[in-house]
């Protein structure tokens, strides 16, 4: 894995500016774009480790402050670990931010990173790829499924409310989709059950959409996420693991 650095900048946006960060190998070449959506809480610390750590493997990975709109990052005060006791008053000021971010927004806004990440020079003419967390898992395939001629592969890492009654539910807009995605679902996750993730993989499967579904058995909602009560480092070791294999086999690495 290579070196890689980071810089804090701002995306214009048809609603305004979104504080961003941009990992990318210290090589000095373009490399493949990647679109990384964190969870609720927004970029921080830990996601722009993560960053740093997937730039490492060759890729200009941008992470969007995807609540720009109610302010820059950190939009809510959060501590350097977050805990179940903190987690309720947390969500208390983030959900109606999360709600206000309707997916009209998220659709526009996503139009945005991608033109941003097109004229960088940091980045290869050529597909993109994305990945989420939590809600991100969401704003991921939301991107794979409206901009299917820029986006090659799409993953969802403990992604949340992927089948609603919305008629815009993510599961009813992967018909729309081209390039390959993949999920991993933690197995102790209630805001995407065994029912619903049998109801998203029917969807793909009628869509004929090139994917996997993989539940990790023992995960928790937020697996992944370091400085959180929830992180499982096995399972953030498997996400990894299939998170690289999928941009190595759809970025053209």
């Amino acid at each position: 894995m290579a070196s890689a650095h980071g810089i804090s900048l701002d995306v214009p946006t048809p609603d305004g500016v979104a504080d961003a960060y941009l990992a990318h190998p210290d090589d000095g070449n373009p490399h493949p774009g990647v679109l990384l959506y964190p969870d609720a809480f927004g970029p921080r610390a830990s996601v722009e480790d993560a960053a740093k750590r997937l730039a490492g493997h060759g890729y200009s990975v941008l992470v969007p402050n995807v609540l720009y709109r109610a302010g820059r990052a950190p939009v809510v005060d959060l501590p350097e670990f977050i805990d179940p006791s903190q987690r309720s008053d947390i969500f208390e000021q983030l959900g109606p931010l999360m709600k206000a971010h309707t997916p009209e927004l998220a659709v526009r806004d996503a139009g945005a990173y991608l033109a941003w990440l097109a004229a960088s020079p940091q980045v290869t003419d050529g597909p993109v790829g994305s990945v989420g967390y939590c809600m991100g898992g969401v704003l991921a395939v939301r991107t794979a499924a409206a901009h299917p001629e820029r986006v090659a592969a799409a993953a969802s890492f403990h992604g949340g409310h992927l089948v609603t009654d919305a008629p815009d539910s993510p599961h009813r807009l992967v018909d729309r989709v081209s390039g390959e995605l993949y999920f991993g679902h933690a197995d102790q996750d209630p805001s995407i059950p065994a029912d619903q993730i049998a109801v998203l993989e029917q969807a793909l499967d009628a869509a004929g959409v090139r994917y996997r579904s993989e539940v990790y058995e023992g995960a928790h909602h937020g697996f992944t996420q370091v400085d959180t009560a929830m992180y499982d480092a096995a399972a953030e070791d498997r996400h990894w693991r299939e998170l690289l294999a999928l941009f190595e086999r759809t970025l053209g690495k």
